[in-house]
């Protein structure tokens, strides 16, 4: 299948959908909480809401409106997004908390030797995801993969 015939797919276009969709509403949303723009947001991962739960829900829902809910196929898209949501929530949420701690012990062991801290990169803290977070994915996917569904029947 040529790269073009990918984009006839509509659990593909769904799926492209939803992620840039919460790549984008991490910004406005952040500023509702924060009442300062960061666009980086943009770029990263983590923050609200998450776009691998709205990815893997939007594709499973889409699978779930086009061959049946009741199918081997939807069974297997199920798993695949309930494997990925638990490890946003959990595992990379944890690994966010783990490089959290390691900064604040490098920054505090180089205070004491008056080395400069800004030699060392931190660790990237904000990996995964909060429930909340999850479920707005979860919520963003669901309502790509309805608006898809409506608008592209097969």
């Amino acid at each position: 299948m040529p790269l073009i015939g990918i984009f006839h797919n509509p659990v593909i276009i769904a799926c492209i959908i939803s992620s840039l969709m919460a790549q984008i509403l991490k910004a406005p949303l952040a500023y509702l909480r924060t009442k300062t723009w960061d666009w980086a947001l943009i770029f990263d991962p983590g923050g609200m809401p998450s776009s691998h739960s709205a990815v893997v829900t939007a594709a499973a829902a889409c699978v779930g409106h086009y061959n049946g809910f009741d199918t081997p196929l939807f069974g297997l898209a199920f798993a695949v997004a309930s494997v990925v949501i638990y490890d946003a929530t959990n595992i990379r949420r944890q690994a966010g908390f783990h490089a959290h701690q390691i900064n604040q012990i490098i920054k505090e062991l180089f205070e004491r030797r008056a080395k400069p801290w800004e030699e060392f990169e931190q660790l990237k803290e904000v990996l995964g995801h909060s429930p909340a977070e999850a479920l707005g994915g979860i919520i963003l996917g669901i309502v790509v993969s309805l608006i898809t569904w409506t608008l592209w029947p097969i």
